[in-house]
């Protein structure tokens, strides 16, 4: 699955920018407060505005603070997934729990530096994992490959039954990083600069599309 992030898009042609990934199976919203993450970017008025400007799933990563207050109402107003930063609330479950229970898959973040280990106990109550491979709040970093090992750890849960979610990367990921992504076992890669940069951006859906679906196949 390929999600493309608006971040890299164009804010002045939000609808014609997501016209041109209609190809795509997610479109990735970052939202981010400036308090959790030293960034400003969109919010729900937005949201809600670009549900009505596309077909494709609407992917949610909310990079604020207080998700138990802010989280559900991206679920009520129609976002297909909506993933909030476990470093932001002491409670994941019952933030988990509100985000399914206003419509929508919930899906828990970790950042880089954050291990996966203390969490894995509780991802049998999230429909997504998102792994940060860079540090949230900025588009067009470098990919930190150290994180794939938390991805191989919950892909083997996956695989053994133990766990069922989608294991989603973001950070990074272009045509020269999605392969050992692949490999690591994730499932969904959120793709900004990559795709928005490029003169074709549905083509370039594709091409990464391909690489990720090769590498899972060997």
């Amino acid at each position: 699955m390929i999600a493309p992030s608006i971040l890299s898009a164009d804010f002045a042609h939000l609808a014609e920018e997501a016209g041109a990934v209609a190809g795509a199976d997610w479109l990735h919203v970052d939202v981010m407060d400036a308090h959790f993450v030293p960034n400003l970017t969109i919010g729900l008025p937005v949201v809600e505005s670009l549900l009505k400007a596309t077909e494709i799933p609407l992917d949610c990563h909310l990079m604020i603070e207080d998700p138990g207050r802010w989280a559900p109402p991206y679920a009520e107003a129609g976002a297909h997934n909506v993933t909030f930063h476990a470093e932001a609330t002491d409670d994941p479950i019952a933030v988990a729990r509100d985000i399914r229970a206003a419509g929508s898959k919930a899906g828990l973040s970790v950042k880089p530096g954050t291990p996966i280990e203390p969490y894995l106990e509780i991802l049998r109550e999230f429909d997504t994992l998102l792994v940060m491979s860079v540090e949230p709040g900025f588009g067009g970093q470098s990919f930190i490959p150290e994180v794939l090992e938390k991805a191989r750890i919950v892909r083997n849960l996956v695989d053994a039954g133990e766990l069922r979610l989608l294991v989603e990367i973001d950070g990074g990921i272009n045509a020269d990083t999605i392969e050992a992504a692949a490999e690591a076992g994730v499932d969904c890669f959120v793709a900004g600069s990559a795709v928005y940069s490029t003169a074709d951006p549905g083509a370039t859906v594709e091409k990464l599309r391909r690489q990720a679906a090769s590498a899972w196949a060997r």
